[in-house]
């Protein structure tokens, strides 16, 4: 899990590093998160600014 590839739900563009992208989440019920990047591809859904601004 150390090359974890996140693309856009709706165009399925790969997620490039430093690119601005909304992630759709419930807030989690326990405090604490080891790895930031991990938590977000396993809960969340990323939107790329190209599909949010359309």
């Amino acid at each position: 899990m150390f090359m974890i590839k996140s693309k856009c739900s709706k165009c399925e563009k790969e997620i490039k590093s430093n690119e601005e992208v909304f992630v759709k989440l419930r807030y989690p019920k326990v405090r604490g998160m080891a790895e930031i990047k991990a938590y977000l591809h396993n809960e969340g859904t990323f939107i790329c600014l190209d599909c949010i601004s359309k």
